[in-house]
């Protein structure tokens, strides 16, 4: 089981926790953990983008003139392609990007994305991370405590105070535990869990 100091909110050391290797010491997967996002980045496209084929374009239903005999390049239509007004090569159309992962492959890359966090010692305990009013300074002054900069927050609850003082801080971001996604996990440089936090996910994923 690997080891992980455990800190307050004024960024000391207070205690030890030991992880789980069910969840924070798997092997790493890094195929799974690239699939995982770019499923995550697919199944956030819209695809509803759609531009009018040379088909589906107003007008130019009669031959523009004759094939032979006039000097010009002979032209079937005034709404092909190489027209002003012509509708559009090869179209976008409404289409589904979803990419499908089944439930094993999504709990190993997100279980991988943690261990990964854990080996490079970018995974930082709390004990516990809690403030009687919305200020951005408080947590901000955590921030500056424990030395980071850019940080995914998880959290075992909702709560609200501390979700509302992260929320203005560039490159910090709040998730709870039955929240959390492989992106964001890789996407900021550390990841900063509650002690509860910890067990949840440890419960949930083992």
């Amino acid at each position: 089981m690997a080891n992980v100091s455990v800190y307050n909110m004024e960024g000391k050391e207070v205690g030890a926790m030991e992880l789980s290797d069910a969840v924070f010491g798997v092997d790493v997967n890094e195929h799974l953990v690239h699939m995982a996002v770019v499923a995550q980045l697919a199944n956030k496209r819209q695809g509803t983008q759609k531009a009018k084929t040379r088909s589906e374009v107003s007008g130019g239903g009669r031959k523009p003139w004759r094939q032979k005999g006039t000097g010009h390049a002979r032209q079937g239509s005034t709404r092909a392609p190489q027209w002003t007004g012509g509708g559009v090569v090869f179209a976008p159309v409404p289409r589904d990007y979803t990419i499908r992962l089944n439930k094993k492959e999504k709990r190993l890359a997100l279980k991988s994305a943690l261990t990964s966090r854990v080996q490079e010692n970018k995974f930082i305990v709390l004990d516990e991370l809690k403030f009687d009013e919305i200020k951005t300074k408080k947590m901000q002054a955590v921030m500056d405590a424990l030395k980071v900069s850019k940080a995914l927050v998880i959290l075992n609850e909702n709560d609200e105070n501390v979700v509302r003082s992260a929320r203005n801080i560039k490159n910090v971001q709040t998730a709870l535990t039955n929240t959390i996604n492989v992106y964001d996990i890789l996407k900021y440089n550390t990841v900063i869990v509650t002690k509860a936090a910890v067990a949840t996910i440890e419960e949930v994923y083992a």
